[in-house]
């Protein structure tokens, strides 16, 4: 089993131990996803020094306020370690008011850009307010206008309304955690509507555990509970979707 996106540096515990009982649940890669300033070269520190590890890079959203040529340029030359294997997150949040909309979109549009420089996918992250959706709306516009038929990946997806949308451009959609809470019928449909090469699992720990996890925070190892669920709204094995989401995950990372 693979976890597309998680954060190393924020999970309880160490990392060794974050990443052996990973290994130990079965799961054999991981990218774990820097934030900021800070946190990017704390990713690749981490895929440094573990074969199952590699590196996301980039600045979140709400991260965004003052980001600036300075910041890009050292998104773009941390991009190019050879075990970075995405830009991001990046993206839009309507969310959570921490940082101005036109920062965020500055943000977004450069990490776009050092994406397709770098020929790397990106990882997009969208959250509105509840029964909103201008910034899922915007971000598949900017992508559309910007990225072409770049490698794009929804991490954490929650737009079940756009999925349709999201498989038409090729994009691919990761799923976390809060697809097996009670409440989320619709993303369990939409679970069940990507299609095969372009569905993914992921944990986003130490946030989002899963329902038999709730109440504690996550970590990489509890993605194996996420995938027996999507597996099973797929009407496919765990093994199967293992395979699946293994192989979309290497054509994706090259790992």
């Amino acid at each position: 089993m693979i976890d597309s996106h998680t954060h190393l540096f924020l999970c309880d515990g160490t990392e060794a131990d974050a990443v052996a009982a990973a290994t130990a649940a079965g799961v054999t890669r991981m990218l774990t996803v820097g934030m900021d300033a800070e946190t990017n070269p704390a990713a690749i520190a981490a895929a440094e020094r573990h074969e199952s590890v590699f590196a996301a890079v980039g600045r979140h959203p709400n991260e965004a306020t003052g980001f600036d040529d300075d910041a890009a340029a050292e998104i773009s030359r941390l991009g190019a370690h050879e075990k970075v294997r995405a830009i991001g997150e990046t993206g839009l949040d309507y969310y959570r008011d921490t940082a101005a909309p036109a920062d965020q979109r500055r943000a977004f549009a450069a990490q776009i850009e050092i994406a397709i420089e770098l020929d790397l996918p990106i990882v997009i992250h969208a959250r509105d307010p509840e029964g909103g959706s201008d910034a899922v709306d915007e971000i598949f516009a900017t992508l559309d206008a910007k990225a072409g038929g770049h490698p794009v990946i929804l991490h954490c997806f929650s737009a079940p309304r756009r999925v349709a949308d999201a498989a038409e451009r090729g994009w691919h959609c990761s799923f976390a955690g809060n697809v097996t809470y009670p409440s989320a019928e619709a993303l369990r449909e939409a679970a069940a509507q990507v299609p095969e090469d372009r569905i993914l699992v992921e944990t986003d720990a130490p946030y989002l555990s899963p329902q038999e996890k709730r109440g504690r925070r996550n970590e990489p190892a509890n993605v194996v509970a996420t995938a027996r669920l999507v597996a099973e709204v797929r009407g496919v094995s765990y093994e199967e979707l293992e395979r699946t989401v293994e192989a979309n995950a290497r054509a994706l990372f090259g790992w």
